[in-house]
């Protein structure tokens, strides 16, 4: 349910990613950069650690996205309109790129080295002279500077935001484009901008880049768009003159020569075409289909194989998230009440089979998760902000209650009335009614039908203290409208958080984001405390700081109760048809199946399935075998928090 806002997401995470900033302290030319100045690669290093050289090239990788989209219409990811294609990330390179076994270093990608200036105003990015698009043509500072001024003014509003305290961008030479930085909160912007997607000048002045299209556009990446048959599936075809090939940085990478992504209608539909091996890669995200749902022939008989790989990113931040837009839950007590009727226990025991833990934290699973009473450091931290602070911020950090695994735990129950009660909404005729007489009513916006049952006995709870919920399902169209219009009360969403939080922070929670059509503060958070909190973690010029004003970030966050927090798990449920070869190291955060893996002819013999043909759908046939998938890099966590990432670096929640 939480889709993951394709765009949104991947933006505020492609930006995210940029953020690996680059705090270095004296002006000098660097093959690299990251947020605090540690890199882990030497300026000669010959491939990423975890991906193999020798690694073959060639077969076709085809899944599904982990982005929770169901349809596409728009081959441009870079705008507000439209449901862009999955795996278009895969045409355009960037500055940099990143290395996902490093919190959030970035390497030279376009940019052969990079240089910031003494006082941390300005960077300056020395550009490959070889780069080329896929057309042929010269890759220039230029299209760089194109690329930031067009993102800027008409890419999706959370560029507009991200970039604002950079100044102005300029075209040294051809070679050469020098970014200026303003204000005193530019710590991550080298990284940011290192991480923007490449956009070719002659390219989008011909064509106007703020409108919807299914023409597949220009890049400079590792793959061009094969086919595709729109809100169906797109194939990806590996560029055979890939201008970058034979950099360290992709050295080993990129081994498909085709991706496809399908799509589907729901999960449902979706599973049983990998039962049937329409598609070869799935992460499961419903911990009843993994319980139950995966003892077919297949993998029995070992052609499909089950793992649970680590996962050492922080596990994202998913919940209930209460649209505070909407006056009857402007209310804290009122979002607290809501957050006591939902019974965990109950529901982790009957429903998830005992897999998942619950999330108490927005950055959970990670050394920046507040715990217990705030520390000296954080105190001191709290003094130091010139607004005010709520009270219960002050305090020990809040976690949602345990329940008695009953379903209907009759001490919460209580305590969430008498929180209403408290807040105004008193029981008349067995109805929470105010004192105008409206009763209290909360609906529960959603696209799909598995998530249903995880909603159903959390609606029931909500009716025995008097609510009217009830669990709106519309169609996925409908549905990411819906959300870019903050027409909702409640929603799932999940949040990538990367190791290094900094600016898609303010797409996540601030303020400015509130009221910004399309943006990610679906609870429409507006703190003060946070806005100065989150200025704090992106400025912050040590991981220390960084960490300290994450834990104030955190618990004056949740001492909001702008979410019901769900649950998660450290690591990545996934099966594949097996046919692929892989690096025997993993990248620490990262999957690395798109960029890392590759196919093995010798296993893919021995492993026969009904080939790639799509079942039919809605009694339209199949699709055979013109497109293909792609492969992306779905962190949006930090490699182009840059904007790309961001868009789409939200997963699909886990239920």
């Amino acid at each position: 349910m939480a889709m993951a806002r394709a765009k949104s997401s991947l933006i505020v995470a492609a930006l995210a990613l940029a953020l690996g900033t680059s705090a270095v302290t004296a002006a000098q030319r660097n093959h690299g950069l990251s947020a605090f100045g540690d890199l882990a690669l030497p300026q000669d290093f010959k491939h990423l650690a975890y991906a193999d050289p020798e690694a073959p090239k060639g077969g076709m990788l085809v899944l599904i996205g982990w982005g929770g989209v169901t349809t596409f219409n728009n081959l441009n990811n870079y705008i507000l309109k439209g449901d862009a294609a999955q795996g278009l990330d895969l045409l355009f390179d960037s500055l940099m790129t990143r290395a996902m076994d490093e919190p959030d270093a970035v390497y030279g990608l376009v940019a052969e080295s990079a240089e910031v200036a003494d006082d941390g105003m300005s960077v300056t990015f020395y550009l490959r002279p070889e780069a080329r698009f896929a057309d042929g043509s010269p890759l220039t500072a230029d299209d760089v500077a194109f690329s930031f001024e067009t993102l800027k003014t008409k890419g999706h509003p959370l560029f507009r935001q991200t970039l604002r305290d950079v100044e102005n961008v300029e075209a040294v030479d051809p070679h050469t484009v020098r970014y200026t930085l303003k204000g005193n909160q530019v710590r991550d912007l080298p990284l940011t901008v290192a991480a923007l997607p490449v956009l070719s000048k002659a390219y989008y002045t011909k064509r106007k880049f703020d409108e919807t299209t299914m023409e597949p556009p220009v890049g400079s990446g590792p793959y061009v768009i094969d086919d595709f048959a729109q809100g169906r599936t797109i194939t990806y075809k590996r560029n055979p003159d890939y201008w970058a090939k034979d950099l360290p940085v992709n050295a080993g990478r990129w081994n498909f020569d085709r991706i496809r992504y399908e799509y589907f209608r729901d999960r449902t539909a979706g599973m049983e075409a990998f039962k049937a091996g329409t598609y070869d890669f799935r992460e499961e995200f419903t911990s009843k289909v993994w319980a139950t749902e995966y003892d077919f022939p297949a993998v029995r008989d070992g052609r499909v194989k089950k793992e649970t790989l680590p996962d050492e990113t922080p596990s994202g931040t998913q919940g209930f998230f209460i649209n505070t837009r909407r006056d009857k839950f402007k209310d804290p007590r009122v979002r607290e009440a809501l957050a006591l009727a939902f019974d965990f226990e109950w529901t982790n025991r009957n429903l998830f089979y005992g897999l998942y833990d619950r999330t108490e934290s927005y950055f959970e699973n990670s050394p920046m998760k507040a715990e217990g009473e705030p520390s000296a450091e954080e105190h001191t931290l709290f003094e130091s902000l010139e607004v005010e602070v709520p009270e219960a911020a002050l305090r020990s950090a809040a976690i949602p209650p345990k329940s008695d695994g009953s379903g209907q735990d009759r001490r919460l129950l209580l305590k969430a009335g008498g929180l209403l009660d408290d807040a105004g909404w008193r029981i008349e005729n067995k109805k929470r009614v105010n004192d105008k007489g409206e009763q209290l009513t909360v609906e529960f916006l959603t696209f799909e039908p598995t998530f249903e049952r995880i909603v159903a006995p959390y609606v029931k709870n909500l009716k025995l203290l008097g609510i009217d919920s009830r669990i709106r399902r519309v169609d996925p169209a409908q549905y990411q409208q819906r959300l870019k219009n903050f027409d909702f009360d409640i929603t799932t969403q999940r949040y990538v958080m990367r190791n290094t939080p900094g600016v898609e922070l303010r797409s996540y929670f601030g303020s400015q984001a509130a009221d910004l059509d399309g943006s990610l503060n679906l609870a429409g958070v507006k703190d003060p405390a946070v806005d100065a909190l989150i200025e704090k973690v992106v400025t912050a010029k040590t991981r220390e700081d960084m960490t300290i004003a994450a834990r104030a970030l955190d618990r004056t966050l949740r001492a909001g109760h702008y979410w019901v927090p769900h649950w998660y798990k450290g690591s990545h449920t996934v099966a594949y048809w097996d046919k692929f070869g892989r690096p025997e190291t993993k990248p620490k955060f990262d999957r690395g199946l798109l960029d890392t893996w590759w196919f093995d002819e010798a296993k893919a013999s021995e492993v026969p399935t009904n080939g790639h043909s799509r079942p039919s759908q809605d009694g339209n046939g199949t699709e055979g075998e013109s497109s293909r998938l792609w492969l992306i890099l779905g962190g949006l966590a930090l490699a182009v928090l840059a904007v790309t990432l961001f868009f789409r670096g939200r997963r699909k929640a886990r239920g």
